[in-house]
């Protein structure tokens, strides 16, 4: 049975400083938090990480997840490969809400190497505090995974 005040967190080399600092902070927020790594800022291969988090998230058992690495573009690539996974990449709180509102995102990626500790915890909270608005926007996700027939 899935807790929906568990969240799961992964990280390459290059974002571990950033995702040590957002755990503490979702632990601070009454979070509990999963961390499938990385555990140090030794090299390591992003994608290894990327695909822990949203195949438990894609198969339900999470919620929501938060992936970072360097500048957060390939944790986003990997998320999205999973069916029912909705990544964003977020810079700051507007597109973080707005991931929220109007794609019911559940996958929170950012770049450890774009954004200071500041701006990204400042993002952590706007995206877990925003709700889906539904509506017409649900409609919309509703066609992610339809493949448009191929033009002639």
């Amino acid at each position: 049975m899935k807790n929906p005040s568990a969240i799961i967190i992964g990280s390459d080399h290059a974002a571990f400083p950033l995702k040590e600092r957002i755990e503490q902070e979702l632990v601070r927020l009454g979070f509990q938090v999963e961390d499938v790594g990385t555990h140090g800022t030794a090299s390591c291969d992003y994608p290894t990480f990327g695909q822990a988090v949203a195949r438990r998230v894609a198969s339900g058992e999470f919620d929501r997840g938060i992936l970072l690495c360097g500048t957060g573009l390939g944790m986003s690539m990997v998320a999205n490969r999973f069916p029912g996974v909705r990544a964003a990449l977020c810079s700051e709180p507007l597109s973080a809400a707005l991931s929220r509102r109007h794609n019911d995102a559940n996958v929170l990626v950012m770049g450890g190497r774009m954004i200071g500790e500041a701006m990204a915890l400042e993002i952590v909270q706007v995206w877990l505090r925003t709700n889906f608005e539904g509506d017409r926007h649900q409609r919309r996700i509703g066609m992610f995974d339809r493949v448009p027939p191929a033009a002639e």
